[in-house]
């Protein structure tokens, strides 16, 4: 079902405006002067549901010695496929769930962690395919349709690079990137091996020239676009939906600059570089800053002694606000390993009122609420739902954050009532969970939207594959 009469993103050759979104204001924010902290990591996991579509299969036992680029697991439908431990050291623990699942594997570090280098070509599309999949960057990448790792053998029509993160108080994709080894031209002739389509790379206006090579500019097959507008406009699949959607029996990858400068390394180095910047921020943090430490580094050492004195209890995230995962201080960096958020939990606050209080400092989109009269002001919102879960309102409070050609209540309603037809026609195989985030912020049903998404795109892989 199209509705190009109401498509809300403007394009201008490869310039995008996104005329809807939200854009959170939250304290805890980084400053323009920023202090950047070297944390090396002593202890690093691996979780498997970071990585959707991936069955894991262990291959190591606990207190076994790995080197840095070894497998710790490798996925059941196709062996090639692996996740490896960014760092040399010892498996310390293999943490199961309910009917055995795994749910991580930590490896805590010790020795050198440069893995040996391998020669890789990015002319030879077998031997590059082989070669992302053996050092873990394939795991790195999603493919549309379902939001998962990209099936071995798919061919993606496209592929789309998104060096923009605006997502609440996240730090810039691009700082402490750059072109100077070659890793970001290597990697794009890389992926135009992948594909016969085009690869299409996404900036704010004026962050390009540092890092796209010149020839990138007059080659056919790269688009390099200038994405402007409010949160989602970071997100790969916005940016898809808007120069070239996904259709039905079509494929196409997602992946971000970091991943796009990591396959550089590869190719460059013959080695991934697993180092990572990660964005302390949250209204509950003393001094919002940069850390730059391992990809899923303990939590606890990132944050010591960077939170809030006081009694009250904190939530922590690995991730943003509106797609991060709760985690424990002795918990992980979850993927994509780029931010952590500390913002109050709630569940000790003694409000007025409770979820129906009019204080202005209660941050809302709600037109009936005191702090929409103060503009820019920053909020400090806590984890509380405040509200009790209900049926679906049919507001149209979705439209005014989705800035994609999709009906999200319609769509939303085919994948819990599992017609597939319906969810086909109303542009299931465009989107992915984190497309619904602001929906479910503003939802007042108080729904696990995100969730259901999830669900649907794995329901629906299962029928129709």
């Amino acid at each position: 079902m199209q509705r190009w009469h109401r498509i809300i993103i403007i394009i201008m050759k490869t310039e995008i405006t996104i005329n809807r979104g939200l854009d959170l204001s939250i304290r805890g924010g980084l400053p323009a002067d920023v202090e950047v902290k070297r944390i090396p990591a002593a202890k690093v996991a691996l979780t498997p549901d970071d990585f959707p579509g991936l069955t894991p299969k262990l291959e190591v036992k606990e207190g076994s010695d790995v080197a840095a680029g070894q497998p710790l697991m490798r996925s059941k439908e196709c062996d090639r496929i692996k996740l490896v431990s960014p760092v040399a050291g010892r498996v310390s623990e293999v943490k199961r769930g309910e009917r055995r699942k795994i749910l991580y594997v930590s490896v805590e570090v010790a020795g050198a962690s440069e893995v040996p280098a391998v020669k890789v070509s990015a002319d030879h599309a077998d031997e590059l395919r082989d070669a992302l999949m053996q050092s873990g960057l394939w795991a790195q990448m999603r493919q549309r349709p379902y939001d998962i790792v990209p099936v071995a053998d798919a061919v993606p029509r496209d592929i789309f690079v998104t060096a923009i993160d605006s997502a609440p108080l996240a730090a810039p994709l691009t700082d402490n990137l750059d072109n100077k080894t070659g890793r970001i031209d290597a990697a794009l002739k890389a992926l135009k091996a992948l594909t016969s389509g085009k690869v299409y790379v996404s900036f704010r206006p004026g962050e390009d020239k540092a890092l796209m090579p010149e020839w990138a500019y007059s080659d056919d097959r790269v688009v390099v676009v200038t994405v402007d507008g409010r949160h989602p406009a970071g997100n790969a699949g916005v940016q898809a939906a808007a120069l070239a959607p996904v259709n039905k029996g079509e494929t196409i990858w997602t992946l971000d600059i970091v991943t796009l400068w990591r396959i550089g390394s590869l190719i460059v180095d013959g080695r991934v570089d697993w180092s990572t910047s990660v964005a302390v921020t949250g209204s509950d943090v003393k001094q919002p800053m940069v850390v730059e430490t391992i990809v899923g580094a303990a939590v606890e050492p990132l944050i010591e002694g960077n939170i809030v004195e006081g009694d009250a209890h904190r939530r922590i995230i690995s991730g943003n606000v509106l797609t991060g995962v709760k985690t424990a201080p002795d918990g992980y960096l979850h993927y994509p390993y780029r931010q952590i958020t500390v913002i109050p939990e709630g569940d000790d606050v003694d409000e007025f009122m409770g979820w129906a209080s009019m204080s202005p400092s209660k941050m809302s989109e709600s037109r009936s609420f005191l702090s929409k009269l103060f503009g820019k002001k920053q909020f400090t919102p806590d984890a509380r739902v405040l509200g009790g879960k209900r049926a679906m309102i049919m507001s149209g409070l979705y439209d005014k954050v989705f800035p994609m050609d999709i009906y999200p209540e319609y769509l939303l309603k085919a994948i819990i009532s599992k017609d597939i037809d319906k969810m086909e026609q109303l542009g299931i195989y465009e989107v992915a969970p984190e497309d619904f985030a602001l929906c479910e912020y503003v939802d007042p049903s108080k729904i696990e939207l995100q969730k259901i998404v999830r669900e649907g795109l794995d329901y629906l892989r299962k029928e129709v594959e």
